[in-house]
């Protein structure tokens, strides 16, 4: 949603965007098990662990996900503003 919204891309073109960031296939991108293992392997969160657990790292994870798809993330911007950096 947020690529199709921020690069005004269609859905078939924001699942291909990703996929290729991620350097994975659509099949992959759609597989919770394969993405499971790339969002935890790249530091992106996971979206089924508990809040305080260590793999589900939050801000952090939206940082990586704003780096790795190279979008701009709201909450980011306002956090690097507020901390100065």
């Amino acid at each position: 949603m947020r690529l199709q919204l921020a690069k005004k891309m269609k859905i078939n073109e924001a699942k291909a965007y990703v996929a290729e960031k991620l350097g994975v296939t659509l099949e992959e991108l759609c597989d919770v098990v394969t993405m499971s293992e790339i969002r935890e392997e790249k530091g992106l969160g996971l979206a089924h662990v508990e809040p305080c657990a260590e793999a589900n790292a939050g801000m952090a994870a939206k940082f990586k996900i704003q780096e790795i798809l190279d979008i701009k993330i709201n909450s980011v911007e306002k956090f690097r503003e507020r901390a100065g950096l």
